[in-house]
């Protein structure tokens, strides 16, 4: 495994962090049908290839309904690393323990860098009013992933190349559509607030106790609306013609 083991981890890292189940269907579905040997056993176990033919399929579903794909993948930063470390000292665990070790660097740190550009660039998608394009980059992004495991497990230098170059045309993606992006997340933090799921950000006003709000404006007036306006004392008050005695 030696010379192969630092290409393989590092393809394998970058596809997890796009799609970590997918990596696991096709190297553990590879290991099934061919018995290779540079791919680990355990990956072709009958209970992990259902389990992740089971998270693939919800993945394919999620990741093409904008906001909910950020949701996902905000609950996948951790999973889609991990899959690539564990992935990684999978592969250069039959070899020496500090292959397994440099495995699950290459594979977790890889996936961790490839899982935030991706979540980077749907961000910058979801700003897009309609649907299709989610679609459009979650389907390529499934059969990128795919293509580039399955040429891993031939051609390793060939497959690592091909992610590294893809990996670096995210990260220039994602410093080009910055802004794009920080529109997203405020927005995304908008929605979060509406629905409970996070919490206001810093600095942030509640209107109903904004001191300089003027009562009765916007909101309403009651409880928590502020007192109501001071009424002006009588000699204050301009005299007029009709208000005195006849």
């Amino acid at each position: 495994m030696g010379a192969e083991l630092i290409p393989m981890a590092f393809t394998t890292g970058w596809g997890s962090g796009v799609n970590a189940y997918a990596v696991v269907l096709v190297l553990g579905l590879a290991d099934k049908i061919f018995n290779l040997s540079q791919i680990p056993n355990a990956l072709a176990r009958t209970d992990v290839l259902v389990g992740a033919g089971i998270l693939f399929a919800v993945e394919m579903l999620a990741d093409k309904i904008p906001y909910v794909d950020s949701v996902w993948d905000s609950v996948h930063t951790v999973v889609r690393p991990a899959v690539g470390a564990t992935i990684g000292y999978l592969i250069g665990h039959e070899t020496a323990g500090l292959d397994a070790a440099i495995g699950a660097a290459t594979g977790g740190v890889t996936a961790l860098i490839s899982h935030g550009i991706k979540a980077g660039l749907r961000a910058a998608v979801n700003t897009s009013p309609e649907p299709a394009s989610n679609i459009v980059v979650s389907t390529t992004e499934d059969v990128t992933v795919t293509g580039v495991t399955a040429l891993a497990i031939a051609h390793p230098w060939w497959a690592a190349a091909i992610a590294f170059l893809l990996l670096a045309l995210g990260a220039f993606l994602v410093y080009k559509l910055a802004g794009r992006i920080r529109r997203y997340k405020r927005r995304y933090d908008a929605w979060g607030e509406r629905v409970g799921i996070s919490a206001p950000a810093a600095g942030a006003v509640d209107p109903r106790h904004d001191p300089g709000r003027r009562p009765g404006w916007g909101l309403g007036r009651g409880r928590g609306s502020g007192p109501p306006p001071p009424v002006p004392p009588a000699e204050a008050r301009p005299e007029r013609p009709f208000d005195q005695e006849t």
